[in-house]
């Protein structure tokens, strides 16, 4: 598996251009710093432990959409014990998108991902219709930690689900089915309801895992205002999104997924939204460009 993997990303990386879509022709940089909050109620002294920290960090958008991330946690407040006291690397990754007919899109990345992942990851989504669409992602990573010094073992985790999306453009509503094998070798199953708003998205959620069984949630995503933006060749600007995940269940390691993408959530999806035009990204963008009609 993890030798098939490599070989696509290499394939990928040579082939030529898929259409005759015009690609991006303006290299830019983005600076930004957000929060990263977690909480737990997991002892009897006190109510929550909470976990607080800074997430300084950088795009860099180049043509024929290859893109590289970095990010940084940067302690503020901390409960959770030393494990988590030193600033650290949160994501190095870079990627590249390839987008085949409107319908067909892919997204390879590597390098340093959440959750303390490295290694190789694809995604995949195919638009069948107005209101439904498959998506899939596959990787082959290891563990990879600055916590307390450097740790790290091979890149021989497979992990990869396929997803089910159903979009209900009346109603701004979206409906996701989701199976696969986690970062901690658990395979599970979710059913997801989403409720899609002006600069915000609302979940809830319902999973089944084998190995820590029934958990049940809800989700928030809150886009992150100045929503009219210059883009210069350098930008500083906030974080694009703050995500709020409430899990019944305290068990921080079920079906857990890393991310590629420092600023990666649930409403803004994977691809470029100037080439992806299904489910949320038919609404108005939540971030117009000065001096650029929004689409």
């Amino acid at each position: 598996m993890q030798r098939c993997l490599f070989y696509i990303a290499l394939t990928l990386c040579c082939c030529p251009k898929a259409n005759a879509q015009r690609w991006l022709k303006e290299s830019h940089a983005d600076f930004f710093c957000g929060v990263d909050f977690n909480y737990r109620d997991i002892t009897h002294n006190k109510v929550y432990d909470i976990l607080l920290n800074l997430t300084p960090g950088a795009k860099w958008f180049f043509p024929r959409h290859w893109q590289a991330n970095v990010q940084v946690l940067v302690p503020v407040y901390n409960d959770y014990g030393d494990y988590y006291k030193r600033v650290r690397l949160n994501v190095a990754s870079i990627s590249k998108e390839w987008h085949f007919g409107g319908r067909l899109f892919l997204k390879g990345t590597g390098g340093l991902f959440t959750s303390e992942r490295y290694g190789i990851d694809v995604k995949a989504m195919y638009v069948a219709t107005e209101w439904l669409a498959l998506r899939a992602q596959a990787g082959v990573t290891g563990f990879c930690s600055m916590a307390t010094g450097w740790t790290a073992s091979r890149m021989e985790r497979v992990t990869g689900t396929m997803e089910a999306d159903f979009y209900l453009p009346r109603w701004n509503t979206e409906f996701r089915l989701r199976a696969g094998r986690y970062i901690y070798e658990d395979y599970g199953a979710t059913a997801e309801a989403k409720r899609h708003f002006t600069h915000c998205t609302v979940g809830v959620f319902g999973e089944y895992s084998d190995q820590w069984e029934a958990n049940a949630g809800f989700k928030v995503v809150m886009m992150i205002p100045p929503y009219r933006r210059r883009q210069r060749a350098v930008n500083v600007r906030p974080a694009s999104n703050f995500r709020l995940t409430n899990n019944f269940s305290a068990e921080p390691y079920a079906m857990q997924m890393y991310e590629t993408d420092p600023e990666e959530n649930e409403r803004e999806g994977w691809f470029c939204r100037d080439s992806l035009r299904w489910g949320v990204n038919n609404m108005t963008r939540d971030f117009e460009i000065k001096g650029r009609e929004a689409k």
